[in-house]
C-alpha cells in the first residue's frame, strides 16, 4: 500500500523532481542552510515566494549589534556567508560597547540594502549544486514519520532526503497599518497561506508572534542640520576571514528624538492602534518594542531616540530605527512631523506590524531537526526568533546537521560555553519561547570566553572539518595563534627592571615597582588596568601587528578569569556527559512532581546539563534523576 500510495502521488501531480536537500525560504536562514548543503556536495533546491527578494533586509539596513555581531563572526568562523555579504555591502562600521570590557564588544555595520540583496542572490546563483525556484510550498510530504519532500501551489512535488523550513514572517502572515489589515508576509509581498495547516495536520503545535518595522522616508525631505551626527569608526574590522582590509567612504547616521508633542499624538490615537484595540493577537518583541508601546510603557520618559539610517550609497531613503509602528498612515505622518529634522518628512514606505505563525521550538532537537518527523528541520523566525543574525546562525546549524544526517555522521551541537550560537539554540529547544527571542550578551553565562577576538580559536576547526573553510585561511589563523602564544610566553619570561618600567607606570598613574624588587615580568605589567600593549611593545624585540597585540593584551588581562571559567566548564562537562536515554521514562521516578515530569517528558533533554536548564526543574530534581539513572547496585535503569 505504501508503494502504491507513493505511486499514486506521482501520477497525480504536475511535475516531480528529486534532490538531496530542500530549503523552503530564501531569507537569512535559508541562504545559510542552502549554501552549507550545496558546498558539502549535496544537490540542493531552494523554493521561495519571490526570486527578486532573496536576502531582503526587511527591517533595518544593518548587520550585527550587541551579541548579534558575535553570531555573525561565529557563522563566518564555521564557513557561513552572512559576514562576507555584510563586508561586501558595508557603508558604515562601528564597534559597540567599547567603554566596557572586550568580552562584550560587538561589531555593527550599516549596509547597502539593495546591494546586500544583489550579493546574496549572486552567491546563490553562482553556487554549484544549488537550484532556485519561485514556488509556494503548501504541504510537507511525510511517510512513516519521515519527510520525503514537499508539494507546491502549482501542483509540483519535489522529493528529498531532508527538508529545512525557513519561512521567516511569511507563515500565514497578516500585516497591520492602523485598523486596516492586509494579507502578506512583508509589505507588497504574498504570504505562505497553506503551509501552516500542513504543519498542524502533521501534529505540530503552532503559536502566533508579531514584529514590526519603521517608516522609510525620502532622503531629500529631511533636515539633517537639526540632528546629531553619528560617524563610523576607523579602522574598519571585517566580519569575515575572507575579507581583506576594507577601504570605503563611510556614510554617517543621524540621531534625533521624539518629544512630548510626539507622545501626545501617539496617546490620542491609541484607539486607532491595532496593538491597543485587540486586532493584533501575536506577542511582540520585548526588547525592540514599537514607539507606541514605548510611549505607553515608559510614561515618565519625555523623549526616545530615533536613528536616521542610510539605506545605501545610491538609495533615496532613510530608515527610522527606533520608530517601529503600526499606527494609521495619517498618524505616522503627524507623528514624524513633530520630530526635529523630520518636519517635512515624506513617507515612502509606512511602518507596519506583521503577525505570523511559528513552531514552538521545544518541538525540536538541538540539531533543529523536529522531534515529530525525521529529517525535517526548522530554522529562523519560524522558531520564534527575531533578527537576521539569529536566523543565519540557525540556518547554518540546520544545514550542517541535515548534511551530517545524510552522511550517517554524529550530529553537530554547539555547547553553551563554545558559542553564542550554542546559547541561542539551547535556549530555544530547552526553555521554549513565548515571545520573539533576541540574543543578548547577558544570556551567555560564559561570555567572558565567548569573545569576538577568539572566535577562530573556538570554532574554525569545525569549519575545516566540514570542508567549508579553505585550509589556507586556517593555516594563517594557526600561525597567528602560535605567534600569540609565543609572545605571551616571552612576556612571562622577560623581567624588566624598575628603573626602566617605572617611568611608564608613573605616566599612567600606576604604582611604581620598588627599586629593591629587582624587576617584574612584562606579563605582570600588562595585567595592570591602565597599561596597554602600546605602552610595553617598545620592550618587545620582534614587531607585532596591532591586531595581534590587542589579542595578546586581552588574553593576558583576562588570564585569571579565563582559568576560573575553564575550571567551571570542566565541572559542567561531567554533568553533560551523563546522558539520558531517548526512551527514558520520567514518570517512573518517584520524588519528581507531576509538573517536573510533564516538562521533562515534553522537552526530552539529552543529558543532565540540558535538563538542569529547563524552567521549573530544580537542583533536587536533577539529583533525583541522577540517582535513578545510576540505579541501585546490580540494577540497570533505562
Amino acid at each position: 500500500m505504501l508503494i502504491f500510495g507513493r505511486f499514486y502521488l506521482l501520477l497525480s501531480v504536475a511535475y516531480t523532481e528529486r534532490f538531496d536537500i530542500i530549503v523552503v525560504g530564501a531569507g537569512h536562514a535559508g541562504i545559510e542552510a542552502s549554501l552549507v548543503s550545496a558546498r558539502c556536495g549535496y544537490n540542493t533546491l531552494i523554493l521561495t515566494l519571490n526570486l527578486d527578494n532573496i536576502g531582503q533586509m526587511s527591517c533595518n539596513p544593518s548587520i550585527g549589534g550587541l551579541a548579534k555581531g558575535h553570531l555573525v563572526k561565529e557563522i563566518d568562523a564555521m564557513g557561513g556567508e552572512i559576514g562576507f555579504l555584510a563586508d561586501k555591502t558595508m557603508v558604515q562600521f562601528r564597534m559597540l560597547n567599547r567603554s566596557k570590557g572586550p568580552a562584550v564588544w560587538s561589531p555593527r555595520t550599516q549596509n547597502d540594502r539593495s546591494r546586500y540583496r544583489q550579493e546574496a542572490q549572486k552567491a546563490l546563483i553562482n553556487q554549484k549544486n544549488l537550484i532556485i525556484k519561485q514556488e509556494e510550498v503548501t504541504d510537507i510530504l511525510m511517510e512513516n514519520n519521515e519527510v520525503f519532500g514537499v508539494r507546491t501551489g502549482i501542483g509540483n512535488e519535489y522529493y528529498a532526503q531532508a527538508v529545512i523550513i525557513t519561512t521567516g514572517t511569511f507563515l500565514n502572515g497578516l500585516m497591520h497599518i492602523g485598523l486596516e489589515t492586509y494579507i502578506g508576509g512583508r509589505l507588497g509581498e504574498p504570504r505562505a497561506s497553506h503551509l501552516s495547516e500542513s504543519l498542524k495536520r502533521l501534529g505540530f503545535n503552532l503559536g502566533r508572534l508579531k514584529t514590526g518595522t519603521s517608516p522609510r522616508i525620502a532622503k531629500d525631505s529631511v533636515d539633517l542640520s537639526k540632528m546629531d551626527i553619528q560617524d563610523g569608526e576607523e579602522p574598519i574590522e571585517p566580519y569575515s576571514h575572507r575579507t581583506p582590509d576594507i577601504k570605503i567612504e563611510q556614510l554617517p547616521c543621524y540621531i534625533t528624538r521624539t518629544n512630548e508633542k510626539t507622545h501626545g499624538i501617539i496617546n490620542k490615537n491609541l484607539d486607532r492602534s491595532p496593538l491597543y484595540t485587540g486586532r493584533i493577537i501575536g506577542i511582540g518583541p520585548r526588547y525592540c518594542p514599537s514607539i507606541e508601546t514605548k510611549v505607553v510603557r515608559f510614561r515618565d520618559r519625555d523623549s526616545h531616540l530615533v536613528f536616521v539610517e542610510p539605506e545605501g550609497y545610491d538609495a533615496g531613503e532613510y530608515y527610522l530605527n527606533g520608530l517601529s509602528t503600526s499606527l494609521p498612515y495619517d498618524v505616522q505622518v503627524e507623528m514624524l512631523h513633530s520630530i526635529s529634522g523630520l518636519e517635512n518628512a515624506v513617507i515612502t514606505r509606512p511602518g507596519y506590524a506583521v503577525e505570523y505563525d511559528f513552531v514552538y521550538p521545544i518541538q525540536l532537537y538541538p540539531t533543529l531537526e523536529t522531534k515529530l518527523i525525521k529529517n525535517l528541520y526548522c530554522a529562523g523566525q519560524i522558531n520564534g526568533t527575531s533578527g537576521y543574525e539569529e536566523a543565519g546562525a540557525q540556518g547554518f546549524i540546520a544545514g550542517i546537521n541535515a548534511v551530517l544526517k545524510l552522511q550517517n555522521k554524529n550530529p553537530f551541537v554547539l555547547k553553551r560555553y563554545e558559542a553564542y550560537t550554542g546559547v541561542l539554540i539551547d535556549d530555544l529547544v530547552t526553555k521554549n519561547t513565548l515571545e520573539p527571542y533576541r540574543m543578548f550578551t547577558s544570556l551567555a553565562e560564559h561570555r567572558l570566553i565567548l569573545r569576538i577576538d577568539n572566535v577562530y580559536d573556538r570554532l574554525m576547526h569545525y569549519g575545516v572539518d566540514f570542508g567549508l573553510i579553505n585550509p589556507q585561511y586556517y593555516e594563517l589563523f594557526m600561525n597567528e595563534r602560535k605567534a600569540i602564544d609565543r609572545a605571551i610566553e616571552t612576556l612571562r619570561k622577560t623581567i624588566i627592571k624598575p628603573e626602566v618600567i617605572n617611568p611608564v607606570l608613573c605616566s599612567k598613574d600606576e604604582i611604581p615597582i620598588p627599586e629593591e624588587s629587582g624587576g617584574v615580568s612584562l606579563l605582570q605589567i600588562l595585567k595592570r588596568p591602565d597599561i596597554h600593549w602600546d605602552d610595553i611593545k617598545i620592550f618587545f624585540n620582534e614587531p607585532i601587528p596591532e591586531r595581534i597585540g590587542f589579542r595578546i593584551e586581552v588574553e593576558v588581562k583576562y588570564e585569571g578569569y579565563i582559568k576560573r571559567e575553564q575550571e567551571m566548564i570542566e565541572k559542567l562537562k561531567k554533568i553533560e556527559n551523563i546522558e539520558i536515554p531517548e526512551d527514558f521514562d520520567f514518570n517512573e521516578i518517584k520524588g519528581l512532581s507531576n509538573e517536573a515530569k510533564g516538562k521533562l517528558n515534553e522537552t526530552r533533554p539529552k543529558n543532565l546539563d540540558q535538563a538542569s536548564r529547563i524552567q521549573g526543574i530544580s537542583p533536587v530534581d536533577i539529583l533525583t534523576i541522577l540517582i535513578h539513572l545510576k540505579g541501585k547496585p546490580g540494577e540497570t535503569k533505562k
